[in-house]
C-alpha cells in the first residue's frame, strides 16, 4: 500500500519524492529485506495505471501481461455497480443529469437530499408530501437503468444551536422518510458533533481524553447527546422501513474512524454501519484494505465513497498529517483529489478486490471534491479507473502481493 511519500498520478504511477528519497512502496520492500528492482515495481504497481493512460481498449493487453501472476477467482466475485454522488451536477436539471449519466455509463446513483450536500434534483419535502410525485421521480432513474441505491444527507444533527440543530435533525429525518417511501436501501449521513456541555452552543470535537476535562467532555457527549439521539433515530428509521444508516467516518464528527463507529453501533444496533470514504481514512493513516476487511467482518460496511487523498511529503515531514488543506494551500500536508490522483490504480484495484471479497452489496460511489478538476471531468477520470480495475478483477487478474490472500 502506498503511504504518504509516494504520490500517484492519474495513470497510477508513483512519482519520485521531491526531496530525492525513494517512493514509500519501494522503501517498504527494503525494510522487509526484499529486493525490488524498477521493472518489478512498475509491473506490480502500474499495470492498471497503464491501462488508464492508454484507454479502456488496452485492457486486454494489460491482462495478458499480468496473466502469469494472476489467480483466476471469478466465481465468487460480484460485479459491484459503479455510480456517482450527484453534487457536482447540481446545476443541471434532473433530466439533464440523468441523460449525462447514461452517456457516461454511470450504473447507480447516490443522491444528495437536504443538508450540506443537498441538491436541487432531490426536493425531499415536496416528494414526501406527494407520494405519486415521489414515485414518478424515482421512475426517471429506473427507466434509464440507474437505480437510486443511496440517499445522503450530510448534516450535523447534534448541532447545539437551538435553530441549526433542529433544522439539521429534521433534514436527516426527511432523508430517512423519503428513502423508506421509495424503498431506497441506504441512507448516508454524519454522526454529528455536539457541544462540550449543555450550556455551550458551538460543536466541540474531542478525540483524546487528556487533560481530564476532555475525558469528562467525551463522556458527557456520548452519554447525554450522541447515544440518546441515535437510539431515537434508529427507531425512526425502523418505523419507516430503513434498515441501513451509513455514517461517514469524518473528522470533526464524533464518529471519525472505525473504532468510534463500532462504539456507536454497539450502543444503538446494527442499523448503524459505515460509509467508508477512504479519503478521510488515508490521511488518518489507515490501510484501506485492512479497514474494509475489518468493517466487513463486523457486518458494518453499508456504503463506499470513492475519493482520493494526495500527500505532499515535504509538508508531511514538517507538519504531520493533521495539517489537512486545500490544493491552494501551499503548506498543506494533503488534500482531496479524484480517484487515482493520490493513490495509484494498483491500490484502487486492491480496494475494489477487498469490497468484492467481503461480499459488499452496495454501490461504489464516486464523490468528486477535487478542486483542480471540474466535477464532470473528475467523475469521468475516476469512473474510467474504477471500471478498468473492476474488469481486471472479474477476469481473474488480481494484484500480486500480500493483499491477495490475506
Amino acid at each position: 500500500m502506498l503511504r504518504p511519500g509516494a504520490i500517484a498520478n492519474a495513470a497510477g504511477s508513483a512519482c519520485p519524492r521531491s526531496d530525492g528519497r525513494e517512493p514509500t512502496a519501494i522503501l517498504l520492500h527494503h525494510q522487509r529485506g526484499e529486493i525490488m528492482n524498477r521493472r518489478e515495481f512498475l509491473g506490480s504497481s502500474l499495470t492498471a495505471g497503464a491501462v488508464l493512460a492508454a484507454g479502456t481498449h488496452s485492457l486486454g493487453a494489460a491482462q495478458a501481461t499480468t496473466a502469469q501472476q494472476s489467480t483466476p477467482a471469478t466465481a465468487s466475485l460480484k460485479k459491484l455497480p459503479i455510480g456517482v454522488f450527484n453534487p457536482p451536477f447540481r446545476k443541471l436539471s434532473l433530466d439533464e443529469m440523468l441523460d449525462l449519466y447514461v452517456s457516461m455509463g454511470i450504473e447507480a446513483a447516490e443522491i444528495g437530499a437536504p443538508g450540506y450536500t443537498g441538491t436541487p434534483q432531490c426536493p425531499a419535502p415536496d416528494l414526501i408530501a406527494d407520494p405519486a410525485k415521489a414515485k414518478a421521480w424515482k421512475k426517471k432513474f429506473d427507466d434509464r437503468g440507474i437505480p437510486i441505491m443511496t440517499l445522503t444527507c450530510h448534516a450535523n444533527p447534534l448541532y447545539p444551536d437551538t435553530v441549526k440543530g433542529p433544522k439539521f435533525a429534521q433534514q436527516f429525518k426527511d432523508a430517512i422518510q423519503l428513502a423508506g417511501m421509495l424503498e431506497i436501501p441506504t441512507v448516508c449521513g454524519f454522526s454529528g458533533c455536539p457541544a462540550s456541555s449543555a450550556t455551550e452552543i458551538t460543536p466541540a470535537w474531542v478525540v483524546y481524553n487528556w487533560p481530564p476535562e476532555h475525558a469528562a467532555t467525551l463522556k458527557w457527549q456520548w452519554e447525554e447527546r450522541v447515544i440518546p439521539y441515535w437510539k431515537d433515530i434508529a427507531q425512526f428509521a425502523s418505523d419507516h422501513g430503513v434498515k441501513r444508516i451509513a455514517l461517514e467516518m469524518h473528522p470533526n464528527m464524533v464518529v471519525y474512524n472505525a473504532r468510534t463507529l463500532m462504539r456507536l453501533r454497539d450502543a444503538v444496533g446494527d442499523v448503524i454501519g459505515a460509509n467508508c470514504d477512504l479519503s478521510h481514512m488515508f490521511w488518518q493513516g489507515c490501510d484501506a484494505v485492512e479497514l474494509i476487511r475489518y468493517l466487513g467482518k463486523q457486518g458494518a460496511m453499508y456504503h463506499a465513497h470513492m475519493k482520493d487523498t494526495a500527500f505532499f511529503p515535504q509538508n508531511v515531514d514538517r507538519f504531520g498529517v493533521l495539517n489537512f488543506g486545500l490544493t491552494t494551500d501551499k503548506e498543506a500536508s494533503e488534500c482531496f483529489r479524484t480517484v487515482g490522483y493520490g493513490h495509484g490504480a494498483s491500490e484502487w484495484k486492491d480496494v475494489m478486490a477487498a469490497y468484492m471479497e467481503i461480499g459488499y452489496d452496495g454501490m461504489i460511489s464516486i464523490e468528486n471534491e477535487d478542486a483542480l478538476l471540474s466535477g464532470e471531468e473528475g467523475v469521468r477520470r475516476g469512473l474510467t479507473l474504477l471500471k478498468n480495475v473492476r474488469e481486471e478483477l472479474l477476469a481473474g487478474h488480481t494484484n500480486p502481493g500480500e493483499h491477495v490472500s490475506a
